[in-house]
């Protein structure tokens, strides 16, 4: 959207031109009984909301900062939400997308069911620019929720949490987010924005409903449990204030970090696995840290797998034991049929790993990528690996 991203995928590492939409932010049209939004790529999605809240609608993915809305479907971002609503990628009907030749074309359709043709609206999506430049979207809408309910429960230990996790995902209910964070996490966010959190692995989570009694039910069922796991503590608000005073304080967890680490750097990463596996990835990367010695923080959106851990660094020597850790933490996700990146994307810092992921796949994607760009000049030295070994 704006030339940003966590693992490179914008740097122009062969100089050329950085193309950004930040001047292409209309709102195009806004189909309210279709529940859908025509969208230019440059407006922020929490700018896009705060139009929207006028009819009682709103877009789904929460990445958390105010992404730009092509950047999100450039790179399938996902964020807190992704449980209850999908990525990106689930929540975009069509596309204009500016190709290689200069070509400008439409792919997917206002339809909500679409089975003509091949899938060429999600072959751009993702693709971080690679392929095309998305110039207009049309998204999928949801009405805003009639009732919200915050909730947060500590655990004596990482392990417990995670196993809560799953047990909620087990047990039918549908929460809307469902986010761990750790021990220091916690600290920080008490300590700083004096939110009401003891310094334990903790939950956040959000349940939507459209009947107080729906969400009592459910919020009865997640409070039995979490207790059965061990919860040392668990409280849960439907006041709006409180609401969004607490997610304020989770979206602001990395500022908080930085803030109270001056002087030092952050190495940023994600990867994500099938729900059943998410204990066994956390309990591996709690080993690492043990095993190492490395400052290292967890917080991820536990709902769907997906975990961030975040380094900080002084130095060359614990930067690289920082790439050491995230490659052994890479390697253990796709060994539990996960993935490299759940929404950060390849860019430059994943691309060592697609061939491990994707096996004989990774051909097809570069034979796509020299059919729509044979001359290479859209996004150069993203995504294959033996693209950033050139520019290295």
């Amino acid at each position: 959207g704006v030339g940003t991203g966590l693992e490179g995928n914008a740097i122009p590492v062969f100089g050329g031109l950085l193309v950004s939409f930040e001047r292409m932010t209309r709102i195009v049209a806004v189909h309210a009984d279709d529940f859908q939004v025509v969208v230019e790529p440059g407006i922020g999605h929490k700018d896009l909301n705060a139009q929207l809240a006028r009819y009682g609608l709103f877009f789904p993915p929460d990445p958390g900062a105010n992404a730009t809305i092509g950047g999100m479907l450039a790179n399938n971002a996902s964020g807190i939400r992704t449980v209850k609503y999908g990525a990106t990628k689930d929540n975009v009907l069509k596309m204009q997308v500016a190709l290689a030749d200069g070509r400008l074309i439409d792919v997917g359709s206002r339809s909500v069911k679409q089975s003509s043709g091949y899938d060429l609206l999600h072959l751009f999506v993702g693709s971080e620019g690679t392929l095309g430049l998305i110039t207009q979207a049309t998204l999928k809408l949801v009405p805003v929720p009639t009732l919200m309910s915050a909730v947060v429960a500590a655990f004596p230990s990482v392990e417990a949490a995670v196993e809560t996790v799953v047990a909620i995902r087990g047990s039918g209910l549908d929460p809307a987010a469902l986010e761990l964070i750790d021990a220091a996490h916690t600290r920080m966010l008490r300590e700083t924005e004096g939110v009401d959190l003891s310094d334990d692995p903790t939950l956040f989570m959000e349940f939507h409903a459209a009947y107080a009694g729906a969400l009592e039910e459910g919020l009865a069922a997640v409070r039995e449990i979490c207790e059965d796991a061990g919860a040392l503590s668990f409280r849960s608000t439907t006041d709006p204030a409180e609401r969004k005073r607490l997610w304020h304080a989770r979206h602001a967890s990395y500022e908080i970090m930085v803030r109270s680490h001056p002087g030092l750097h952050f190495f940023i990463m994600d990867v994500a696995v099938p729900i059943s596996a998410y204990p066994e990835l956390i309990g591996y990367v709690e080993q690492l840290k043990r095993e190492s010695g490395a400052t290292a923080y967890m917080i991820g959106h536990a709902g769907d797998g997906n975990v961030h851990v975040e380094f900080p660094f002084a130095n060359r020597a614990e930067y690289d034991r920082a790439m050491s850790l995230n490659d052994r933490i890479v390697i253990k996700a796709l060994e539990l049929g996960g993935t490299a990146t759940g929404e950060h994307g390849v860019g430059i810092g994943k691309a060592r790993f697609m061939e491990r992921e994707h096996g004989p796949a990774l051909d097809v994607m570069r034979s796509i990528k020299a059919a729509l760009d044979p001359n290479g000049i859209l996004n150069p030295g993203k995504l294959f690996p033996e693209a950033v070994l050139a520019e290295d």
